[in-house]
């Protein structure tokens, strides 16, 4: 069974080698230019987890996925071009998720956990990573529209809020 927890600067080299997997990953799978392999680095995982932010996804045999939330709101969401949210209420965000390759339902145990913590959640990923895209979408997140991450790349957005039955187009 999966849990999540915060992440401790004791787990951070596990995270980093689930990142370099991650990073792999996605650039096998014909996503080269979202994460590289060098994002996220070192500087802001430490951060992450000196904030709080990080979680571990981890089960009897060890940790298997990393994510981090953000409570509040999303400087890079302030803007959604070619759509909209789905509301304007206070939500969490979730980034930076990878896993191990080890074991599945990562991401539902990741929404499952997000959705005892809040009724909206928001998460975004590259138009190159359609892994990520299939699992957003498979767990009722609605496709809003574009934001703009810091380097000014686009990515596509996603929101999920308690009570909505239909995915807007």
């Amino acid at each position: 069974m999966l849990n999540v927890r915060n992440a401790d600067i004791t787990d951070f080299e596990q995270i980093m080698g689930i990142y370099k997997y991650a990073q792999d990953y996605m650039i096998r799978s014909g996503n080269p230019k979202q994460w590289g392999h060098s994002y996220p680095d070192t500087d802001l995982i430490k951060a992450d987890i000196t904030q709080n932010t990080c979680r571990v996804i981890y089960d009897k045999n060890g940790i298997h996925g990393v994510f981090t939330l953000f409570e509040g709101k999303e400087p890079t969401y302030e803007h959604i071009e070619n759509g909209h949210w789905l509301n304007d209420k206070p939500y969490i965000t979730i980034h930076r998720l990878a896993g191990d390759g080890q074991v599945h339902g990562l991401f539902q145990c990741t929404v499952n956990y997000c959705k005892n913590i809040s009724q909206n959640l928001r998460v975004d990923t590259h138009a190159d990573n359609l892994t990520m895209q299939k699992l957003i979408e498979k767990n009722g997140f609605a496709k809003c529209g574009t934001i703009y991450v810091r380097d000014e790349s686009p990515r596509i957005a996603y929101h999920w809020t308690a009570g909505n039955l239909s995915l807007v187009d």
